[in-house]
């Protein structure tokens, strides 16, 4: 593009129009615009000022150019050798290019370093480093890191190859055993490859070792030793090698010793040994082989001077020394061979002095009776000349042909030696000659013929008339080869589109008016691709319709072509604009426009297409729309869409349409006749209508579902209501004779039964008999009277466990009467009540008619609630029993310990007397801490499966439990909890009055013991109706330093207390700084009430063991007055005490004080910190939105949801499916609750009663993951079986999981020392078992939990 700078309008003035063309190039180069150039005018400032700036963008471009061409050279092609070219200007223009070409240096010199070292390294040389440093300057950035990276590499390889090189030297070369390769600093895969060296080293020692001592002892004459290391690939194939040596070694010897006595004796032919130096096996077969040699001396010197002469050529000696056996045999041999090597002799000679000397070939020998190798040497001398004379003929007949210009044949016979070499010339010659000829013809044909420039004629070894024959050719080819890829670039550029090369290569004749022509299209071309492009890029790319292209200076074809393009571009912009207009219109929706534009050919067909589409869609949309109105929206069904003049898809859509509408009609109507029906509770009506697909599933599935609800129905909410009556009937009742007295009143006619009796089972009876205590109907005259035993059928079915039931009973069976007459039951039910695999009872019903199914399935639902509830009240009786007897022992003791109080200021001048009542006394509180330890067990136990499969069952993970009976699962397992809460309450007693009651004090933050008691306590007070604050007051610390869990202890405790005495009112929690010391703050918990109260002459008591207020508070609200003296003796550990002030009926304070730092020693090695920064506001925590509140930590929490469910649900849990498991347990209870438990997760179980069984389990089973054992066990106990597997190698790292009922002082300790991996008492808290379970599955655990 050139710009016309006008001239002025009188010499030597500027007019500011003037610079307008030069304003315009240079916003043009401001843009980025290189290729506009301005016109020389006729004033000399403005020319100078014109070249001026053309130089200035002719430099511009130069630079853009080479920066285009650089960066395609560089990235495209990866060539770091190329560089810019050296600017047309001087100064910045050519400092820019230095500077560029610097760059481009600085970055490819380092990469280019780094590349020959990585080479090298690839090369196996490790010698190579990158220079750091780049003309006497270090290299910085990027670039020395780079460097660095690379010789850390080489250094790492280096150290790591130095290392493997010399464990192989001394091992592979010097012999020299047991090194390894020591690297240090190496990680990743270099440490991985030394320690496999090393490894492989280690291995390679201790096999190398082991073979040569078998091999040392071989070489002594012991032949007993064998290689036992273990080994691999080839060093096994060594391993079995050496000892099969020796096992052959062995057998030779005795077979030696047998070959020498034949030799020597029986005269069968052996050799001489000469062995220096040996002892033992080898030199006892020494005497035997010489002993035998000496006896063959004599036969063989005979044997060797025949021997010798035939060695020599004289064939006229023979044997002729006496000899037996085998030796005879040689000896005739021999004599045999001497008269046939003769004859062979003479005809090897004639042959040879025919072919060598006579030059007859084909000659062969003749030796007749020959045999054997005699026979194969014939066959060799015979094969010899026929090869020779077959080789001679076939190198005549090709240097024949060679002569004869025929350069197809070659020497193809086999030779060897000098005849081979022969061979090789000749047809290396007529090689060389083929070649020749052919480079000649394939240059002259590609060049000549195929057109494939560029061809050289490659002849070696070539001379004279020959070479430069191959020269004239390859100049020809060479000079056309410049002219015509010079042609060929440009036209090619022009195909590719780049119009700004041009033919430069020196040429003459008709190559160069073909040079001419093509530079002269070429501009053409330019301006003529300038214009379309424009057009095009306007049209097509950015969618300015309208362009028109303008070419000036052209003419004919360039000039028709661009009026062509032109009157296109117009026409195609009216009728896209057009086209355009209704396509978007329709795609708004409008379908009232249409295509208006005059149009030919393809566009034609376009538009009626799409008017014709417009019109169709506009039809076809309105009735579908007014169906889809009338069925969807106002729910009028049966209407039909009405398109008229349609066909094809549109006529198919339509009928589609109202197909679909037909059918949903009717379908939606039967359906929705009998859904109402349904909703009104006709379940007689069914759907009839056809229909095919999801719908007639639907149909189906409607019916199914209707039949079910009418069948159904009745029976359940019969079993339903009738179990749930009778169960709440049981509730609160605590006789056993009672509750089967009400059992037989509600059942017996529930199910039209006229005959009852209740059978309980003897918990204390060996045999566990059964014993009648209550019966309906006649069954009070059939049994004499309570405490019959069972006979019969009762035992039987209990003995089964299941229930018997037999019909078309016999006449004389069983009579029920009444006033007016009597008759035989026609069926008989005997029910036995079992929990957890225990016959409670037995419960036996006869009745006029026979049992119905439903009856039959209210009997297996009923009795196992019946089993609950009697287990619970069993359970109850003993725990009150058990309780009593606590309590009872606890006055003994207390009155004992007065006693004894007495006893001592009485008898202190007797020291005899004070220390007999010490060993008594010692002697007690042994007994209460064995009866307490026992009592713990025995009442932990039964507790363990009790509480597991009411979690179970509360749980309710297959949903088949109706929400009363996971009500009485929850109230059982509440119930259980109660009581395990009591014997914990009663073990810490027993610990702080042992003195075994620990404190580990830890930095506890304010908040997070205050979050536990928030979380714990407000959902208790909110569903009770009270309100819960907690108060902090300001100058209290942050932080403390105390015993977590005690202090979580005493808050439960004394909140549980204030929630449990107050009905109504406010339960408070104020916690304070009560004094400031030099030694540290006391911290004040204090927790308020507005509860009962307490008079202030009961408060002394309080703090006593089972101890309340008064008699009638443990009736009225539970308790076992327990809690406030654990709670006042753990605050004296912590150096705290609790204060209680209180007024009847008004409420009552307990004030916890305790010390910021507890003045127990923690932990070893815990740092002094300065305390954090005190509050400085009173914070008041207010209750929230109730469903906000977190559940309460202890049994609450997994009434939220189902572990197992979760367990499942969670990947974490994918560690139990498919795992063994082995439960060493004698309670079969436990085992019982735990296999269920597991048998959920996927777990297999193994079973063993004791510990002997669980070793001979462990010995027996295969890939057991895990050991759940129990400590208390008859045979051998837990503590035994612990310290006998763990003896055992292949299990020291199996983990064992302790399960005991024993939770006293110590007991932890003693049963990890045993080997116990981890320890879980009893009852077994499902979530803490199976989070170790899971820890240990998965090696997320550590030896003692």
């Amino acid at each position: 593009m050139v710009a016309q700078l006008e001239s002025p309008y009188t010499p030597g003035s500027l007019h500011p129009a003037d610079l307008r063309p030069l304003l315009v190039a240079l916003q043009g180069l401001r843009d980025g615009n290189f290729r506009t150039r301005l016109e020389m005018p006729g004033d000399p400032v403005l020319a100078e000022l014109a070249i001026t700036f053309n130089q200035v963008i002719d430099r511009n471009e130069h630079l853009s150019n080479e920066l285009t061409r650089l960066r395609g050279e560089v990235a495209r092609h990866g060539r770091l050798d190329e560089r810019l070219s050296p600017s047309p200007g001087t100064g910045s223009w050519a400092v820019n290019i230095a500077a560029v070409n610097t760059l481009v240096d600085a970055l490819v010199i380092p990469a280019a370093k780094a590349t020959r070292v990585l080479n090298a390294v690839a090369d196996g040389d490790l010698s190579k480093r990158v220079d750091l440093q780049e003309d006497n300057r270090p290299l910085r950035g990027g670039l020395r890191l780079m460097g660095k990276a690379v010789n850390r590499m080489v250094d790492q390889l280096a150290l790591f190859s130095g290392e493997v090189t010399r464990v192989a030297r001394e091992v592979g070369t010097e012999g020299r055993l047991g090194g390894r390769a020591k690297v240090q600093g190496m990680s990743g895969s270099w440490r991985d490859v030394t320690e496999a060296v090393n490894a492989m080293a280690g291995r390679l020692t201790a096999q190398v070792r082991d073979i040569a001592v078998v091999t040392t002892a071989v070489a002594r004459g012991d032949l007993t030793r064998q290689v036992t290391v273990e080994a691999t690939g080839e060093l096994l194939e060594l391993k079995l090698t050496v000892n099969t040596m020796v096992d052959q070694l062995s057998s030779f010897a005795s077979e030696v010793t047998r070959v020498a006595r034949e030799v020597g004796t029986e005269g069968q032919l052996g050799g001489r040994a000469e062995v220096k130096g040996v002892l033992g096996t080898w030199k006892d077969l020494t005497d035997n082989v010489n002993f035998m040699a000496s006896n063959l001396t004599t036969q063989v010197r005979s044997i060797a001077q025949v021997t010798t002469a035939v060695a020599n050529g004289d064939l006229s000696k023979k044997i002729t020394v006496d000899a037996r056996g085998e030796i005879l045999q040689l000896k005739d041999t021999i004599n045999t061979m001497v008269g046939q090597l003769s004859a062979f002799a003479d005809e090897v000679t004639r042959v040879a002095r025919e072919v060598g000397t006579e030059g007859r070939l084909g000659g062969q020998a003749q030796v007749r009776g020959v045999s054997g190798v005699w026979k194969d040497l014939t066959d060799n001398v015979n094969f010899m000349a026929s090869n020779l004379t077959e080789q001679v003929r076939d190198i005549a007949q090709v240097a024949t042909a060679v002569a004869q210009g025929d350069l197809s044949r070659k020497i193809s016979v086999d030779v060897k030696g000098e005849i081979l070499q022969l061979k090789d010339t000749v047809n290396t010659m007529v090689g060389q000659l083929s070649a020749f000829a052919d480079e000649v013809t394939r240059v002259a044909r590609e060049v000549g013929t195929e057109g494939r420039l560029g061809g050289q004629a490659q002849v070696r070894g070539v001379s004279g008339v020959w070479k430069d024959l191959t020269d004239n050719v390859n100049f020809m080819a060479s000079n056309l080869t410049s002219q015509v890829r010079n042609i060929a670039k440009v036209t090619t550029a022009i195909a590719n589109g780049d119009l700004y090369k041009k033919i430069n290569v020196d040429a003459r004749g008709e190559i160069l008016q073909l040079k001419d022509t093509i530079n002269a299209t070429v501009d053409k071309l330019s301006a003529f691709a300038d214009e379309v492009t424009r057009v095009a890029r306007e049209v097509g790319t950015e969618g300015r319709l309208g362009g028109q292209a303008q070419v000036r200076g052209v003419s004919g074809v360039w000039k028709d072509l661009t009026d062509n393009v032109n009157f296109m571009a117009s026409n195609l912009t009216s009728q896209v604009r057009n086209i355009a207009q209704v396509a978007t219109a329709v795609a708004n929706g409008d379908l009232y426009k249409k295509i208006d534009v005059d149009a030919r050919g393809e566009i034609l067909e376009l538009k009626t297409t799409i008017n014709t589409m417009v019109d169709t869609l506009s039809s076809f949309s309105s009735e579908v729309t007014r169906v889809a109105r009338e069925v969807g929206s106002e729910g009028r069904l049966g209407g039909q869409a009405e398109v008229e003049g349609v066909y094809g898809t549109w006529e198919r859509l339509t009928k589609n349409v109202n197909e679909l509408a037909g059918n949903l009609t009717t379908q939606v109507r039967a359906i929705a006749e009998v859904a109402s029906a349904v909703a009104q509770g006709d379940l007689s009506r069914s759907i009839s209508v056809e229909a095919k697909g999801e719908v007639a599933e639907l149909k189906n599935n409607v019916n199914l579902m209707v039949a079910n609800l009418r069948e159904t129905t009745r029976a359940k909410d019969w079993l339903e209501s009738n179990l749930a009556r009778i169960a709440g009937l049981m509730q609160g009742h605590r006789d056993l004779v009672e509750v089967a007295d009400l059992i037989l009143r509600e059942l017996t006619p529930l199910v039209s039964a006229q005959y009852g009796a209740f059978f309980l089972a003897d918990a204390d009876s060996p045999d566990g008999s059964l014993a009648f205590i209550a019966g309906y109907g006649a069954a009070h005259d059939v049994l004499p009277g309570p405490g019959t035993p069972g006979p019969g059928l009762i035992r039987q079915a209990a003995l089964e466990r299941k229930r018997i039931l037999f019909e078309d009973v016999p006449p004389g069976y069983i009579k029920v009467h009444s006033g007016l007459g009597e008759a035989a039951p026609a069926s008989v039910v005997v029910l036995p009540i079992v929990y957890e695999d225990k016959v409670l009872g037995v419960i036996e019903l006869a009745s006029f008619s026979r049992f119905s199914d439903v009856h039959l399935a209210f009997f297996d639902q009923f009795v196992v609630t019946i089993g609950v509830a009697i287990n619970t009240i069993i359970a109850n009786a003993r725990t009150e029993a058990l309780l009593s007897e606590s309590q009872r022992l606890a006055q003994q003791l207390q009155g004992r310990s007065d006693e004894l109080q007495r006893q001592q200021a009485e008898l202190r001048k007797s020291n005899a007397a004070l220390e007999e009542k010490a060993h008594l006394l010692a002697t007690s509180s042994r007994y209460k801490s064995e009866f307490l330890a026992n009592m713990s067990h025995e009442l932990r136990t039964p507790l363990n499966s009790l509480l597991i499969l009411a979690r179970l069952l509360a749980d309710n993970p297959e949903g088949n439990l109706s929400e009363q009976e996971v009500e009485f699962a929850t109230t059982i397992h509440n119930a259980g909890s109660d009581l395990l809460q009591l014997i914990n309450d009663i073990l810490d007693l027993s610990k702080i009055e042992a003195g075994r009651m620990d404190v580990r004090p830890e930095k506890l933050p304010l908040s997070k013991l205050l979050d536990y008691v928030d979380a714990t306590f407000r959902p208790l007070t909110v569903d009770r109706g009270l309100t819960f604050e907690i108060e902090v007051r300001p100058g209290t610390p942050r932080e403390l330093y105390n015993d977590e869990r005690r202090l979580q202890q005493i808050l439960r405790n004394l909140l549980s207390n204030a929630v449990k005495f107050t009905s109504a009112g406010e339960v408070r929690l104020e916690v304070r700084v009560e004094r400031e010391a030099a030694d540290g703050d006391v911290i004040a918990f204090a927790v308020s009430d507005t509860g009962i109260g307490i008079a202030a002459d009961k408060l002394p008591a309080i703090f006593g063991a089972f101890q309340q207020a008064d008699g009638t508070t443990s009736r009225k609200y539970g308790g076992t007055g327990l809690g406030l003296s654990i709670s006042s003796e753990i605050a004296r550990l912590l150096g705290g005490e609790i204060h209680a002030s209180s007024r009847p009926d008004s409420g009552s304070t307990f004030t916890l004080f305790v010390p910021a730092r507890c003045p127990v020693a923690g932990h070893a090695g815990e740092p002094e910190r300065e305390a954090e920064p005190a509050l400085e506001a009173v914070e008041t925590r207010a209750a929230p939105p109730h469903d906000e509140w977190p559940s309460a930590e202890g049994d609450d929490l997994w009434l939220r949801g189902s572990t197992l469910t979760r367990l499942n649900d969670d990947p974490l849990g994918a560690v139990f499916g498919g795992r063994r498991v082995l439960i060493v347990d004698d309670d079969i209870r436990n085992v019982y609750a735990l296999t269920h438990v597991l048998g959920r997760l996927g777990m297999e179980i193994v079973y063993a009663e004791n510990g002997r069984e669980g070793i001979e389990a462990l010995e027996r089973e295969e890939d057991i993951a895990l050991v759940l054992m129990d400590v208390m066990m008859p045979e051998m106990d837990g503590y035994e079986t612990l310290v006998a597997v763990r003896q055992m190698p292949r299990f020291a790292d199996l983990p064992i999981v302790a399960l005991t009922a024993k939770a006293m002082p110590g007991d932890r300790e003693k049963t990890i020392a045993c080997g116990a991996s981890d320890y879980v008492p009893k009852p077994v808290d499902l979530d803490q078992l199976l989070e170790v379970m899971r820890g240990w599955l998965a090696g997320d655990r550590e030896d003692g939990g």
